[in-house]
């Protein structure tokens, strides 16, 4: 038990949920916002692609847990607000992998072939580019499922997170590590999130590997 006489055990396997909840959302939020606009980006190039890299590059300078800290100071922390803060905060690191992908896919014969027989951009795009430049994005995904995590974490731990009696991992090391006679409490949720990225980045990795090309190729 805690402090409290709170089950341990429950309200770690509840913050559990809440964490992958949180860590997955967020992701797929970030690879939404991401994908497009890297996409986007490297596609259409000019001055498009140089009006948001000076947009990206003032916008990714600002320091990222300060700003979620302030954030989460001045709103009343909640769920969705703070994968809402994080968010508009997080999505650029994908957009450089996309931008990047787009660049090197535009440029090869099949691309040039499906312009040269009248397809939308929009077709060339979803149909015929991005396929081809998903290795970032199933590669990125594990790490951002982690980061996630990390980051909700850390802010619980901090007290700028989930507000209690919510079950958080960095609450529980909180309580832990200013009662050290409850020592259970310091190891359990360091010992629970060593093993659930452990297990992430394992998964993501056989994702990966199953959709590898070079795998069936002559070439590998």
């Amino acid at each position: 038990t805690d402090n409290t006489g709170r089950d341990v055990f429950a309200r770690m396997c509840y913050a559990f949920n809440i964490s992958l909840s949180f860590a997955f959302i967020l992701t797929v939020l970030n690879y939404i916002l991401g994908i497009s606009v890297g996409g986007a980006m490297g596609y259409y190039g000019g001055k498009f692609d140089l009006f948001f890299q000076r947009l990206i590059e003032i916008w990714s300078s600002l320091p990222l847990l300060f700003v979620v800290i302030i954030m989460s100071s001045i709103l009343t922390p909640s769920f969705l607000i703070l994968i809402f803060i994080y968010t508009l905060v997080n999505w650029i690191a994908l957009t450089y992998f996309m931008r990047a992908e787009f660049y090197r896919e535009k440029s090869k014969d099949y691309v040039s072939a499906a312009i040269s027989m009248g397809q939308s951009n929009k077709r060339i795009i979803f149909r015929h580019i991005l396929p081809n430049s998903l290795v970032p994005v199933i590669t990125y995904f594990p790490f951002s499922v982690v980061g996630g995590i990390a980051v909700l974490v850390s802010l619980d731990f901090l007290g700028f997170g989930l507000p209690p009696p919510t079950p958080s991992w960095g609450q529980i090391l909180y309580v832990g590590l200013n009662n050290i006679s409850k020592w259970w409490m310091v190891f359990a949720p360091i010992i629970a999130q060593f093993f659930t990225l452990l297990c992430i980045v394992f998964i993501g990795e056989a994702v990966r590997e199953a959709f590898d090309p070079k795998i069936y190729s002559r070439l590998r």
